[in-house]
């Protein structure tokens, strides 16, 4: 069963449960988002739109979005969505690499089509008027392109992949541990879009974020707390930048916080643990945008002699790789494969770096060093490119957390000497340095702010570093 057939099931059986709560507070049931994306597809059918079509989307997060999805698979075109966090620059490499049909805009987005001369051949513009109702649901096959989306381009120029509705399925199938909703009631808040398509096929509410998606900084504890107790939320399904943010409450009124999308580190899970109920728990997630998940991990489940191998340098405990996934180790890289797992990216472009042939299969390359220890719990290193004179990132930064006054870390090689970069108090800095003597680094050095990743900020950006060390460094 595809995602929108499992919706189109729920929002008969639970048609007046809340299905999104948007930023805003404003709400829609399964049953009303069922009819409203009902009423779109049928007139975009009716304006020209047909299986196979691409359609540009450019939308903000909201219930329109989630109602455009649906109708969209409802027709049985495929969603292009362009990586938010790269602008206008993404726009224009999707549209190049996609080149869609149709474009689906509302809002500010509107605008894009006048502004960007890639856009001005695409004939069929969908709007969100709706007129009567429909039922229409094109049959699809399972490998028939759902939808097409990109990677963040943090190691390279993005790449277009592919997820078919059985892809799609499979993801959904590997997911189904981890957001299975353990409560009739369950309410979780969601910055990952992903996990609000699998909630809508398990009548499992959706509570949006009400910050910038774009801007994880403007993430206020005050207002997050608010929301959480307004719709009564149970988890909360967000990036570690967030998660960071919900640490600093003095209690957060939730069950699960699930976290991923970047490194966990056990100094974020600790804090996360202090400000849970006791009967709460904190759960770090390891994948890609290629492979997600490939395996997780329960704070409440790593023993004291784990938390002492993370804090003595031994890597990142990511946790048992899941049942639906492969793990190999190559020359201490992280490769997968599963259903789940996507094998070629569009038009092949990346996948002789990206992708290899092992055991009769397509495997991917995370691009992650790591090891499996002797209880088949796969620990991360850090990225195989951040190896600097024999060490790997993690197994200077994950401790280096831990030193007093330290807010993030990063270790970059500067024309071939290992350098730690630390962001935090600048009066510990002596303290940082002579502790930095025992960890295989030439030098510490504080930087004012760390730049990050651009889609959750939960990743240090080591380009844009490198370039602040050097100048620092002269």
């Amino acid at each position: 069963m595809n995602l929108i057939a499992g919706f189109l099931e729920t929002a008969e059986r639970h048609g007046s449960r809340t299905a999104i709560i948007a930023g805003n507070g404003e709400t829609i049931s399964f049953a009303d988002l069922a009819r409203r994306s009902g009423a779109l597809a049928q007139g975009w059918h009716r304006a020209g739109l047909r299986q196979g079509d691409r359609v540009l989307v450019a939308m903000s997060v909201g219930i329109d979005l989630y109602a455009s999805i649906a109708a969209l698979w409802r027709v049985g075109a495929t969603i292009v969505f362009p990586e938010p966090a790269l602008g206008l620059a993404g726009l224009r490499h999707a549209v190049r690499l996609t080149r869609p049909r149709a474009l689906l805009t509302s809002g500010a987005y509107g605008l894009i089509r006048l502004v960007l001369p890639e856009l001005w051949g695409v004939g069929l513009h969908l709007g969100l008027d709706t007129g009567s109702p429909g039922d229409l649901l094109t049959a699809s096959t399972p490998d028939h392109p759902a939808l097409i989306s990109f990677t963040s381009g943090s190691t390279g120029k993005p790449k277009a992949i592919v997820r078919s509705h059985g892809f799609l399925a499979a993801q959904d199938a590997a997911l189904d541990p981890l957001i299975a909703p353990e409560r009739e009631d369950e309410v979780d808040l969601v910055a990952f879009p992903v996990f609000v398509l699998a909630n809508l096929a398990r009548g499992t509410t959706s509570a949006l974020p009400n910050w910038s998606l774009r801007d994880p900084g403007s993430a206020d504890i005050g207002s997050i707390l608010r929301l959480l107790e307004k719709h009564r939320v149970t988890r909360a399904l967000v990036p570690p930048s967030i998660g960071d943010v919900l640490a600093r409450a003095p209690a957060l009124p939730l069950q699960t916080v699930l976290t991923g999308g970047g490194p966990v580190f056990p100094d974020l899970l600790r804090r996360l643990q202090r400000v849970m109920p006791k009967s709460g728990d904190t759960i770090s997630v390891y994948g890609s945008t290629e492979a997600e998940p490939i395996a997780w991990q329960r704070a409440s489940d790593i023993s004291p002699s784990q938390w002492q191998a993370m804090e003595a340098g031994s890597g990142l405990l990511a946790g048992r790789p899941i049942g639906a996934v492969k793990v190999r180790l190559i020359s201490d890289e992280i490769v997968v494969t599963g259903d789940h797992v996507n094998k070629s990216y569009l038009g092949g472009q990346g996948d002789a770096d990206n992708k290899i042939a092992l055991e009769g299969a397509i495997w991917h390359r995370t691009g992650d060093a790591g090891r499996l220890d002797g209880e088949g719990l796969l620990w991360l290193k850090g990225r195989l490119s951040g190896l600097c004179s024999g060490v790997y990132p993690f197994e200077v930064e994950v401790p280096a957390r831990l030193w007093p006054g330290v807010d993030r870390t990063a270790l970059v090689s500067i024309d071939g000497r290992p350098v730690l970069a630390i962001e935090g108090d600048e009066a510990q800095l002596g303290a940082w340095k002579e502790a930095g003597s025992g960890i295989c680094v030439d030098a510490v050095v504080r930087v004012e702010h760390m730049p990050m990743d651009r889609r959750h900020q939960s990743k240090i950006d080591h380009s844009t570093l490198r370039k602040v060390m050097r100048r620092t460094l002269r």
